[in-house]
């Protein structure tokens, strides 16, 4: 999946107060933790979708700075990658969300019945996102994890 030049030079400043050899290190990095991203999302989308039901074409897996999944008319489920640095309950109530849009392509009240239906307790992870969405970053998960972003 090819970036857009705004996206590589947004992630470019991103890093720039990394040398060369750290970046690439970063960058291979995000590459496992996006292969790992996907195998959890394909998992868990396999378990929930048994109970939501609904028709999906393929999943998706992208590093969006504004939305942790979407679902298209076709039935494409995308997913963002950051995601994976969240508590898995979290990450679940986002395929929950994005494969109740296959019964329901809007926010309405029966869309909320659904995923409620689902995972009764959705607020408490609607909220965290909204409350810790930020600290979804690579980097941040490295240093929680005591891993020094620089060599």
């Amino acid at each position: 999946m090819a970036q857009s030049k705004s996206t590589k030079q947004s992630k470019q400043s991103e890093t720039s107060a990394f040398t060369y050899a750290e970046t690439k290190r970063l960058e291979i990095m995000e590459r496992r933790y996006r292969k790992a991203a996907r195998t959890q999302f394909e998992q868990r989308v396999a378990y929930y979708h048994t109970i939501t039901g609904g028709h999906y074409t393929s999943i998706t897996i992208r590093d969006q700075k504004s939305r942790w999944g979407s679902c298209s008319s076709s039935g494409t489920l995308s997913f963002n990658y950051r995601l994976i640095f969240a508590p898995s309950i979290v990450l679940d109530y986002v395929v929950v969300h994005e494969l109740c849009h296959l019964t329901h392509m809007n926010h309405s009240k029966d869309f909320w019945n659904m995923v409620a239906t689902v995972m009764p307790d959705y607020k408490i992870y609607k909220q965290w996102l909204r409350d810790h969405g930020q600290e979804l970053t690579l980097e941040a998960h490295l240093t929680r994890l005591g891993i020094p972003l620089t060599i």
